[in-house]
């Protein structure tokens, strides 16, 4: 049984595809799961509790106080669970959720929930299509949220578009798939490096690059929903649950990475480094009194040939390369001159892709054979999960020596 002895919350909010998660129910409790029902007060409109304790065999929590204990209710319900499925999330949870919001018990759970969580979207197409929507969307998903997207067809209200709840099937699948391989890196020490580096030049502007460091934040997620050690270098404050270095320049980089690296089994180096940075860094705002100013460049530190001449037999090093042209003879090139273990490339000359995208497309590259595997577009969560697959499915990584 896929599921057996997995203790799973399921959110359903207030809309018309709550009936739809009776089956999902019927899945996970066939496949061994415990499942308990989280309702926002709205939901009861569309499903009942009579339904959902049948099918649960458990009772169903709508109210932040209707059950008093010594331990606040969104607190011990979520310590107890694996994994959070919310289906269908509407439009006002989503917004909540993402804005941390805690005004009923579905809420106040996802805020003191620090496992995974799955969101399955389910509105009409204008509401899906919304600015905001879209962008607490974006927010969830770079947070580390998995959104099982909705799909197309006919909506209940009588239109024609994106906005249903997806396939039960899919939700099952995506359940079982987080929560099966949900410590598959446990005891491994994972070290990655995110952003676009920035180079002073004066203290008001700086040499950088177009990296939103949503890949490299997004492969250190999964990596930490997979259960391993982990730690987020990045060139932007952030916070994660996992321990996290802010470095904004190639220097500051360079140190973290080398003091880190030493006590780590893989580096993946998502980061986009400036190759140059200026010579002389002026103590003052460069004013506009000519129409050209001349900024010498020095070369910065190669971080990952750095690296390299510290590397243990046992430590994997990943590498990026974003390319515009010879995708693969370029990334070859660079795995070979880095000595690395892989490379993960990808062609930024797509604009539905890469850059500031929530959407990647990559192809790894192997050191072993010069194999080139293309993972075709999907969010970069996704994607970091199947990049954290092909890197330990490596014997040398499955055979890690502490």
């Amino acid at each position: 049984m896929k599921l057996a002895g997995k203790k799973i919350l399921l959110g359903i909010t207030g809309g018309i595809a709550a009936y739809k998660t009776c089956g999902l129910i019927r899945q996970i409790v066939k496949s061994g799961g415990d499942v308990k029902a989280v309702l926002t007060p709205n939901a009861a409109n569309f499903v009942t509790e009579t339904t959902l304790r049948t099918l649960t065999r458990n009772p169903v929590f709508i109210s932040q106080f209707e059950h008093f204990e010594w331990r606040p209710e969104h607190i011990s319900l979520a310590d107890e669970a694996d994994l959070f499925v919310v289906a269908p999330a509407s439009a006002n949870t989503i917004g909540k959720i993402a804005n941390g919001i805690c005004d009923n018990l579905l809420t106040s759970l996802i805020a003191a929930f620090n496992k995974p969580v799955i969101l399955a979207p389910a509105m009409n197409y204008k509401m899906w299509n919304n600015r905001f929507v879209r962008e607490n969307i974006a927010k969830l998903a770079e947070a580390g949220f998995y959104i099982v997207y909705p799909e197309a067809g006919e909506l209940a209200c009588g239109y024609e578009g994106t906005g249903r709840l997806a396939d039960i099937d899919k939700i099952f699948d995506k359940t079982c798939q987080i929560l099966e391989k949900g410590n598959f890196l446990k005891g491994k020490r994972i070290l990655i490096t995110a952003g676009g580096t920035r180079e002073p030049i004066d203290p008001v502007r700086y040499i950088g690059n177009r990296s939103s460091g949503k890949m490299g934040t997004a492969i250190a997620d999964s990596s930490y929903n997979f259960g391993a050690e982990v730690c987020l270098i990045s060139t932007f404050k952030v916070q994660k649950p996992y321990e996290t270095i802010e470095t904004p320049t190639a220097k500051e980089m360079l140190d973290a990475v080398t003091d880190k690296f030493l006590c780590s089994d893989v580096l993946i180096m998502a980061a986009a480094v400036s190759d140059y940075r200026a010579k002389e860094i002026a103590e003052n705002k460069i004013k506009k009194d000519n129409d050209e100013i001349c900024v010498e460049l020095i070369k910065n530190p190669d971080i990952l040939g750095e690296i390299s001449k510290l590397k243990k037999p046992f430590q994997i090093t990943v590498g990026f390369c974003a390319e515009t042209e010879n995708l693969e003879q370029n990334a070859i090139r660079k795995l070979e001159r880095k000595n690395l273990d892989f490379i993960i490339a990808n062609d930024v000359s797509q604009s539905n892709i890469g850059f500031e995208s929530d959407y990647n497309a990559v192809t790894v590259i192997d050191s072993k054979n010069k194999h080139a595997e293309t993972i075709s577009r999907m969010t970069k969560l996704e994607i970091a999960g199947l990049i954290l697959r092909k890197i330990f499915s490596n014997s040398k990584t499955a055979a890690v020596q502490k």
